[in-house]
Protein backbone atom coordinates (compact mmCIF):
# COMPACT_ATOMS: atom_id res chain seq x y z
CA UNK A 1 0.00 0.00 0.00
CA UNK A 2 1.05 3.62 -0.53
CA UNK A 3 1.34 6.54 1.87
CA UNK A 4 -1.98 7.91 0.60
CA UNK A 5 -3.85 4.62 1.07
CA UNK A 6 -2.63 4.05 4.63
CA UNK A 7 -3.39 7.66 5.60
CA UNK A 8 -6.96 7.25 4.32
CA UNK A 9 -7.35 4.05 6.39
CA UNK A 10 -5.88 5.77 9.43
CA UNK A 11 -8.37 8.62 9.17
CA UNK A 12 -11.14 6.05 9.16
CA UNK A 13 -9.99 3.83 12.02
CA UNK A 14 -7.67 5.77 14.35
CA UNK A 15 -8.72 8.30 16.96
CA UNK A 16 -7.59 11.80 16.05
CA UNK A 17 -5.09 12.42 18.86
CA UNK A 18 -2.07 13.44 16.76
CA UNK A 19 -1.43 16.02 14.07
CA UNK A 20 0.46 13.49 11.99
CA UNK A 21 2.76 14.39 9.10
CA UNK A 22 1.63 12.94 5.75
CA UNK A 23 4.06 10.04 5.43
CA UNK A 24 3.99 6.38 6.52
CA UNK A 25 7.39 5.21 7.74
CA UNK A 26 7.87 1.54 6.97
CA UNK A 27 11.51 0.70 7.73
CA UNK A 28 14.64 2.18 9.20
CA UNK A 29 18.36 1.62 9.60
CA UNK A 30 20.65 3.71 11.75
CA UNK A 31 19.81 7.40 11.31
CA UNK A 32 17.62 6.87 8.24
CA UNK A 33 14.02 5.83 7.62
CA UNK A 34 11.98 5.15 4.47
CA UNK A 35 8.30 5.68 3.76
CA UNK A 36 5.96 3.40 1.84
CA UNK A 37 6.58 5.34 -1.36
CA UNK A 38 10.31 4.62 -1.07
CA UNK A 39 11.47 8.11 -0.06
CA UNK A 40 14.45 8.24 2.31
CA UNK A 41 14.63 10.61 5.30
CA UNK A 42 17.43 11.58 7.65
CA UNK A 43 15.79 11.15 11.05
CA UNK A 44 16.58 13.93 13.53
CA UNK A 45 13.55 13.09 15.67
CA UNK A 46 14.50 9.53 16.58
CA UNK A 47 11.06 8.62 17.86
CA UNK A 48 11.29 11.75 20.07
CA UNK A 49 14.63 10.90 21.70
CA UNK A 50 13.79 7.18 21.81
CA UNK A 51 15.99 5.50 19.17
CA UNK A 52 19.30 6.68 20.59
CA UNK A 53 21.23 3.80 19.04
CA UNK A 54 19.47 4.33 15.73
CA UNK A 55 16.79 2.26 14.05
CA UNK A 56 17.05 -1.53 14.15
CA UNK A 57 20.33 -1.62 16.06
CA UNK A 58 21.63 -5.16 15.47
CA UNK A 59 22.55 -5.90 19.10
CA UNK A 60 19.18 -4.72 20.42
CA UNK A 61 17.34 -6.66 17.72
CA UNK A 62 19.31 -9.80 18.49
CA UNK A 63 18.70 -9.50 22.23
CA UNK A 64 14.93 -9.16 21.72
CA UNK A 65 14.84 -12.12 19.30
CA UNK A 66 16.80 -14.38 21.65
CA UNK A 67 14.70 -13.43 24.67
CA UNK A 68 11.44 -13.90 22.76
CA UNK A 69 12.46 -17.50 22.12
CA UNK A 70 12.95 -18.11 25.85
CA UNK A 71 10.30 -16.13 27.71
CA UNK A 72 8.15 -13.14 26.74
CA UNK A 73 6.11 -12.42 29.84
CA UNK A 74 5.48 -13.59 33.38
CA UNK A 75 3.80 -11.75 36.21
CA UNK A 76 5.69 -9.67 38.75
CA UNK A 77 4.21 -12.08 41.27
CA UNK A 78 7.47 -13.93 40.55
CA UNK A 79 11.10 -12.88 40.41
CA UNK A 80 12.49 -12.14 36.94
CA UNK A 81 16.26 -12.60 36.69
CA UNK A 82 16.77 -10.14 33.81
CA UNK A 83 14.86 -7.51 35.79
CA UNK A 84 17.15 -7.96 38.79
CA UNK A 85 20.24 -7.74 36.58
CA UNK A 86 19.13 -4.55 34.87
CA UNK A 87 18.04 -2.93 38.15
CA UNK A 88 21.54 -3.58 39.52
CA UNK A 89 23.08 -2.02 36.40
CA UNK A 90 21.00 1.15 36.84
CA UNK A 91 21.72 1.42 40.56
CA UNK A 92 25.45 1.05 39.96
CA UNK A 93 25.39 3.97 37.53
CA UNK A 94 23.15 6.35 39.48
CA UNK A 95 22.61 7.95 42.88
CA UNK A 96 19.87 5.42 43.68
CA UNK A 97 19.36 2.19 45.58
CA UNK A 98 16.07 0.83 44.26
CA UNK A 99 14.24 0.72 40.90
CA UNK A 100 10.59 0.42 39.92
CA UNK A 101 9.88 -0.62 36.32
CA UNK A 102 6.91 0.38 34.19
CA UNK A 103 6.20 1.02 30.49
CA UNK A 104 6.46 4.76 29.79
CA UNK A 105 7.59 8.14 31.03
CA UNK A 106 4.08 9.06 32.14
CA UNK A 107 3.89 5.89 34.22
CA UNK A 108 7.30 6.57 35.74
CA UNK A 109 6.24 10.10 36.68
CA UNK A 110 2.93 8.82 38.05
CA UNK A 111 4.89 6.44 40.26
CA UNK A 112 7.15 9.29 41.41
CA UNK A 113 4.14 11.45 42.30
CA UNK A 114 2.56 8.65 44.32
CA UNK A 115 5.82 7.86 46.08
CA UNK A 116 6.41 11.52 46.95
CA UNK A 117 2.96 11.76 48.53
CA UNK A 118 3.57 8.58 50.48
CA UNK A 119 6.85 10.03 51.69
CA UNK A 120 5.20 13.29 52.70
CA UNK A 121 2.69 11.47 54.84
CA UNK A 122 5.00 8.76 56.21
CA UNK A 123 7.35 11.39 57.57
CA UNK A 124 4.48 12.47 59.82
CA UNK A 125 3.97 15.95 58.37
CA UNK A 126 1.01 15.19 56.06
CA UNK A 127 2.68 16.89 53.13
CA UNK A 128 1.16 16.22 49.72
CA UNK A 129 1.75 19.20 47.41
CA UNK A 130 4.25 19.02 44.57
CA UNK A 131 5.75 22.12 42.97
CA UNK A 132 6.42 21.84 39.23
CA UNK A 133 7.59 24.29 36.59
CA UNK A 134 5.75 26.43 34.09
CA UNK A 135 6.21 25.09 30.51
CA UNK A 136 7.12 21.65 31.86
CA UNK A 137 5.84 18.37 30.44
CA UNK A 138 5.44 15.20 32.50
CA UNK A 139 2.96 12.98 30.65
CA UNK A 140 -0.66 12.36 29.67
CA UNK A 141 -2.25 10.63 32.67
CA UNK A 142 -4.52 12.70 34.89
CA UNK A 143 -1.83 13.26 37.51
CA UNK A 144 0.93 13.97 35.01
CA UNK A 145 -1.09 16.44 32.92
CA UNK A 146 -1.84 18.22 36.18
CA UNK A 147 1.87 18.21 37.00
CA UNK A 148 2.59 19.61 33.53
CA UNK A 149 2.91 23.39 33.51
CA UNK A 150 1.11 23.93 30.19
CA UNK A 151 -2.60 24.74 30.07
CA UNK A 152 -3.05 23.33 26.56
CA UNK A 153 -2.68 19.71 27.76
CA UNK A 154 -5.28 20.19 30.51
CA UNK A 155 -8.11 21.74 28.52
CA UNK A 156 -11.35 19.82 28.85
CA UNK A 157 -10.08 17.37 31.48
CA UNK A 158 -11.09 19.36 34.54
CA UNK A 159 -11.40 18.85 37.46
CA UNK A 160 -7.71 18.12 37.71
CA UNK A 161 -5.85 16.31 40.47
CA UNK A 162 -5.38 18.62 43.47
CA UNK A 163 -2.03 19.19 45.10
CA UNK A 164 0.14 20.89 42.47
CA UNK A 165 1.64 24.37 42.26
CA UNK A 166 3.65 25.96 39.44
CA UNK A 167 6.56 28.38 39.38
CA UNK A 168 8.73 29.76 36.57
CA UNK A 169 11.60 27.51 35.50
CA UNK A 170 15.08 28.76 36.39
CA UNK A 171 13.70 31.11 39.09
CA UNK A 172 15.05 30.17 42.53
CA UNK A 173 13.31 33.00 44.38
CA UNK A 174 9.90 32.04 43.01
CA UNK A 175 10.47 28.45 44.05
CA UNK A 176 11.49 29.42 47.58
CA UNK A 177 8.40 31.59 48.00
CA UNK A 178 6.16 28.70 46.96
CA UNK A 179 7.43 26.12 49.46
CA UNK A 180 5.19 25.78 52.51
CA UNK A 181 4.12 23.24 55.14
CA UNK A 182 2.14 21.24 52.56
CA UNK A 183 5.02 20.81 50.08
CA UNK A 184 6.39 17.28 49.78
CA UNK A 185 8.48 17.60 46.59
CA UNK A 186 9.78 19.71 43.74
CA UNK A 187 9.47 18.01 40.36
CA UNK A 188 11.26 19.30 37.28
CA UNK A 189 13.12 18.45 34.10
CA UNK A 190 16.84 19.31 34.19
CA UNK A 191 16.32 20.68 30.68
CA UNK A 192 12.82 21.57 29.55
CA UNK A 193 12.48 19.61 26.33
CA UNK A 194 8.85 19.91 25.21
CA UNK A 195 8.85 23.38 26.74
CA UNK A 196 11.34 24.74 24.21
CA UNK A 197 14.70 23.04 24.92
CA UNK A 198 15.45 25.41 27.80
CA UNK A 199 18.74 24.84 29.64
CA UNK A 200 18.86 26.32 33.15
CA UNK A 201 21.59 28.49 34.64
CA UNK A 202 24.61 26.55 35.84
CA UNK A 203 23.75 26.83 39.56
CA UNK A 204 19.97 26.49 39.30
CA UNK A 205 19.68 22.78 40.07
CA UNK A 206 22.14 23.17 42.95
CA UNK A 207 19.85 25.84 44.41
CA UNK A 208 16.83 23.58 43.96
CA UNK A 209 18.73 20.85 45.79
CA UNK A 210 19.65 23.27 48.58
CA UNK A 211 16.03 24.35 49.06
CA UNK A 212 14.80 20.75 49.10
CA UNK A 213 17.37 19.87 51.76
CA UNK A 214 16.55 22.98 53.78
CA UNK A 215 12.84 22.16 53.90
CA UNK A 216 13.13 18.37 54.11
CA UNK A 217 11.34 17.75 50.80
CA UNK A 218 12.12 15.56 47.80
CA UNK A 219 13.80 16.60 44.58
CA UNK A 220 12.33 14.69 41.61
CA UNK A 221 14.10 14.90 38.26
CA UNK A 222 12.17 13.93 35.15
CA UNK A 223 14.92 12.63 32.86
CA UNK A 224 12.53 10.87 30.50
CA UNK A 225 13.90 12.82 27.53
CA UNK A 226 17.33 13.91 28.81
CA UNK A 227 18.49 10.62 30.32
CA UNK A 228 20.49 7.77 28.79
CA UNK A 229 23.21 9.82 27.16
CA UNK A 230 21.14 12.42 25.34
CA UNK A 231 23.08 15.35 26.84
CA UNK A 232 26.52 13.72 26.59
CA UNK A 233 26.42 12.38 30.13
CA UNK A 234 24.54 9.24 31.07
CA UNK A 235 22.10 11.47 32.98
CA UNK A 236 21.69 15.23 32.68
CA UNK A 237 21.94 15.82 36.44
CA UNK A 238 25.63 14.89 36.19
CA UNK A 239 26.31 18.16 34.33
CA UNK A 240 25.03 20.21 37.26
CA UNK A 241 26.75 18.61 40.24
CA UNK A 242 23.60 17.42 42.00
CA UNK A 243 21.76 14.20 42.71
CA UNK A 244 17.97 13.96 43.06
CA UNK A 245 15.97 11.84 45.50
CA UNK A 246 13.87 10.37 42.68
CA UNK A 247 14.62 10.17 38.96
CA UNK A 248 12.28 9.04 36.19
CA UNK A 249 13.42 7.52 32.89
CA UNK A 250 11.82 6.11 29.74
CA UNK A 251 12.18 6.89 26.01
CA UNK A 252 15.76 5.80 25.19
CA UNK A 253 15.90 3.03 27.82
CA UNK A 254 14.85 0.33 25.33
CA UNK A 255 15.75 2.02 22.01
CA UNK A 256 12.11 1.76 20.99
CA UNK A 257 10.91 -1.12 23.13
CA UNK A 258 8.47 0.32 25.72
CA UNK A 259 10.02 0.68 29.16
CA UNK A 260 9.97 3.22 31.97
CA UNK A 261 11.79 3.32 35.27
CA UNK A 262 11.74 5.22 38.55
CA UNK A 263 14.94 5.22 40.60
CA UNK A 264 15.20 6.35 44.21
CA UNK A 265 17.06 5.92 47.48
CA UNK A 266 16.38 3.27 50.11
CA UNK A 267 14.95 5.90 52.47
CA UNK A 268 12.31 6.98 49.96
CA UNK A 269 11.71 3.52 48.45
CA UNK A 270 10.68 2.23 51.88
CA UNK A 271 7.49 4.30 51.57
CA UNK A 272 6.18 1.79 49.02
CA UNK A 273 5.17 -1.68 50.15
CA UNK A 274 3.44 -4.66 48.51
CA UNK A 275 0.12 -3.47 47.11
CA UNK A 276 0.91 0.25 47.12
CA UNK A 277 1.93 0.37 43.46
CA UNK A 278 2.40 -2.06 40.56
CA UNK A 279 2.66 -2.53 36.80
CA UNK A 280 1.55 -5.69 34.99
CA UNK A 281 4.05 -5.37 32.15
CA UNK A 282 6.72 -3.40 34.02
CA UNK A 283 10.15 -4.99 33.83
CA UNK A 284 9.06 -7.80 31.52
CA UNK A 285 11.82 -10.02 30.07
CA UNK A 286 11.70 -8.52 26.56
CA UNK A 287 12.05 -4.96 27.82
CA UNK A 288 14.91 -5.93 30.11
CA UNK A 289 16.78 -7.68 27.28
CA UNK A 290 16.63 -4.57 25.10
CA UNK A 291 17.46 -2.19 27.94
CA UNK A 292 20.55 -4.08 29.05
CA UNK A 293 22.07 -3.83 25.58
CA UNK A 294 21.29 -0.11 25.37
CA UNK A 295 22.92 0.69 28.71
CA UNK A 296 25.96 -1.46 27.98
CA UNK A 297 26.45 0.20 24.60
CA UNK A 298 26.05 3.77 25.82
CA UNK A 299 28.36 3.15 28.78
CA UNK A 300 31.09 1.57 26.69
CA UNK A 301 34.34 3.29 25.73
CA UNK A 302 34.22 6.80 24.31
CA UNK A 303 30.53 6.71 23.40
CA UNK A 304 29.43 9.56 25.69
CA UNK A 305 32.46 11.75 25.02
CA UNK A 306 31.69 11.39 21.31
CA UNK A 307 28.10 12.45 21.98
CA UNK A 308 29.44 15.59 23.67
CA UNK A 309 31.72 16.29 20.70
CA UNK A 310 28.93 15.77 18.18
CA UNK A 311 26.59 17.88 20.29
CA UNK A 312 29.00 20.81 20.18
CA UNK A 313 29.44 20.30 16.45
CA UNK A 314 25.67 20.29 15.84
CA UNK A 315 25.22 23.43 17.91
CA UNK A 316 28.02 25.20 16.02
CA UNK A 317 26.46 24.28 12.67
CA UNK A 318 23.05 25.52 13.84
CA UNK A 319 24.67 28.75 15.04
CA UNK A 320 25.94 29.18 11.48
CA UNK A 321 22.33 29.02 10.29
CA UNK A 322 21.31 31.51 12.98
CA UNK A 323 23.83 33.99 11.56
CA UNK A 324 22.68 33.27 8.03
CA UNK A 325 18.92 33.60 8.54
CA UNK A 326 17.29 36.54 10.29
CA UNK A 327 14.23 34.40 11.10
CA UNK A 328 16.35 32.41 13.60
CA UNK A 329 16.26 34.00 17.06
CA UNK A 330 18.40 31.65 19.20
CA UNK A 331 20.05 28.24 19.32
CA UNK A 332 20.25 26.35 22.61
CA UNK A 333 20.73 22.85 23.94
CA UNK A 334 23.14 20.40 25.51
CA UNK A 335 24.63 17.36 23.85
CA UNK A 336 22.33 16.03 21.13
CA UNK A 337 19.18 17.81 22.24
CA UNK A 338 19.09 21.12 20.39
CA UNK A 339 16.44 23.77 19.96
CA UNK A 340 16.33 26.50 17.35
CA UNK A 341 13.98 29.29 18.39
CA UNK A 342 12.47 31.15 15.47
CA UNK A 343 10.83 34.53 14.95
CA UNK A 344 8.18 32.75 12.86
CA UNK A 345 5.98 29.68 13.26
CA UNK A 346 7.94 26.42 13.24
CA UNK A 347 5.38 24.10 11.62
CA UNK A 348 5.82 25.33 8.02
CA UNK A 349 9.58 24.83 8.33
CA UNK A 350 9.05 21.29 9.64
CA UNK A 351 6.99 20.61 6.52
CA UNK A 352 9.70 22.10 4.30
CA UNK A 353 12.26 19.87 6.03
CA UNK A 354 10.01 16.90 5.31
CA UNK A 355 10.10 17.74 1.60
CA UNK A 356 13.91 18.01 1.85
CA UNK A 357 14.09 14.53 3.38
CA UNK A 358 14.80 15.64 6.95
CA UNK A 359 12.69 14.81 9.99
CA UNK A 360 12.70 17.40 12.78
CA UNK A 361 10.20 18.14 15.55
CA UNK A 362 8.83 21.19 17.31
CA UNK A 363 8.93 22.23 20.96
CA UNK A 364 6.20 24.81 21.19
CA UNK A 365 5.01 26.91 18.30
CA UNK A 366 8.29 28.63 17.43
CA UNK A 367 11.05 26.16 18.33
CA UNK A 368 12.53 23.50 16.08
CA UNK A 369 13.78 20.53 18.11
CA UNK A 370 16.56 18.26 16.84
CA UNK A 371 17.04 14.87 18.52
CA UNK A 372 19.24 12.74 16.25
CA UNK A 373 20.24 9.23 17.27
CA UNK A 374 23.35 9.35 19.45
CA UNK A 375 25.17 7.29 16.82
CA UNK A 376 24.81 10.07 14.25
CA UNK A 377 27.99 10.90 12.32
CA UNK A 378 29.33 14.41 11.72
CA UNK A 379 28.83 14.03 7.97
CA UNK A 380 25.16 13.27 8.68
CA UNK A 381 24.97 16.41 10.82
CA UNK A 382 26.36 18.35 7.87
CA UNK A 383 23.78 16.75 5.61
CA UNK A 384 20.95 17.61 8.02
CA UNK A 385 22.10 21.23 8.37
CA UNK A 386 22.26 21.59 4.58
CA UNK A 387 18.68 20.30 4.24
CA UNK A 388 17.52 22.54 7.09
CA UNK A 389 19.19 25.51 5.39
CA UNK A 390 17.22 24.81 2.21
CA UNK A 391 14.02 24.54 4.25
CA UNK A 392 14.67 27.88 5.94
CA UNK A 393 15.30 29.48 2.57
CA UNK A 394 11.97 28.45 1.09
CA UNK A 395 9.77 28.85 4.17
Amino acid sequence: MSNTEIIAEANRYLMNTYNRYPIVLSRGKGTRVWDLDGKEYLDFVGGIAVCSLGHCHPLVTQAIKEQAERLVHVSNLYYISAQVTYARMLVEKTFGDKVFFCNSGAEANEAAIKLARRYGRKTGKDRYEIITMENSFHGRTMATITATGQDKVKKGFEPLVPGFKYVPFNDVDALERSIDDRTCAVMLEPIQAEGGVRVPDEDYLKEVRRLCDKHGILMILDEVQTGMGRTGRLFAYEHFGVAPDIMTLAKALGNGFPIGAMITTDKVADCFEPGSHASTFGGNPLAMAAAQVVLETISNGRFLSEVREKGLYLKERLMFLARKFDKVKEVRGLGLICGMELKVEASPIVMSCLKEGLLVATAGTRVLRLLPPLVVKKKEIDEAVERLSHALEVS
